[in-house]
């Protein structure tokens, strides 16, 4: 759990930082660098999703995992957190403090870093992936918080609880992360990074949050697949 510790904390620190210099930034400024943002986030997810060549596997979960998504309505589920945090710890809209709340919280959840990283920190104790991680989410929140406002800081939460449940549950799906896997996952999470973007950029409203179980999928059909070969 030490490299999710260190990231949790790194998120924080950056957003209290960038939360100092909310004030300061014109909000064009604040709307052309956002939109910066958006763009190489948009790179950074083409590139992760390019890392696995099984195209129909990456499309089905999708398909799959928004469908199971809608139906547990996770967005609208993350929103509402999110909108229960700004009324009780900003003056601002609680929309505002929502929007920075499930922005950040998606960016740092689904990425190759966070799945990769936490299964390397469960199975060997490896925590470098998270430590840059760290380094890299940390500087991406003096950003975030000074453009988005504090609900980035309540994105650590997220990071802590999500990247800690799949360190701690690493070592009993060991047998089930082969590298095929762990790339299909990787691409699907690329995907939705690349999703992201799109929203950054203002060009259409994806509900991401409804997307987050298409990146377990892969794991789960190998789940299956092994008990097939079992029986």
């Amino acid at each position: 759990m030490l490299g999710t510790i260190v990231n949790t904390l790194s998120i924080i620190v950056g957003s209290l930082i960038g939360l100092f210099f909310r004030g300061g930034i014109p909000e064009k400024y604040s709307k052309t660098i956002m939109h910066a943002i958006g763009l190489a986030v948009i790179l950074i997810g083409l590139k992760t999703a390019l890392k696995s060549d099984a195209i129909l596997t990456v499309i089905v979960s999708l398909a799959a995992g928004s469908f199971i998504g809608e139906l547990l309505r996770i967005e609208d589920r993350l929103e509402q957190l999110g909108q229960w945090i700004g009324r009780r710890f900003s003056k601002d809209d609680g929309k505002v403090v929502s929007k920075g709340f499930v922005f950040a919280s998606l960016l740092y959840c689904v990425g190759a870093m966070a799945i990769v990283g936490s299964l390397e920190s469960g199975l060997s104790g490896n925590h470098q992936t998270l430590f840059a991680k760290s380094i890299l989410d940390g500087i991406g929140s003096v950003i975030f918080a000074s453009t988005l406002g504090v609900g980035v800081l309540f994105s650590a939460a997220s990071v802590f609880i999500y990247q800690g449940l799949i360190t701690v549950t690493a070592s009993s799906i060991k047998q089930l992360l082969v590298p095929e896997v762990v790339a299909q996952m990787s691409a699907v999470g690329g995907l939705l990074i690349l999703a992201i973007g799109i929203n950054l950029l203002e060009i259409k409203k994806i509900k991401i949050g409804n997307m987050l179980p298409a990146i377990f999928l892969p794991l789960a059909y190998q789940g299956f697949q092994s008990l097939y070969d079992l029986l």
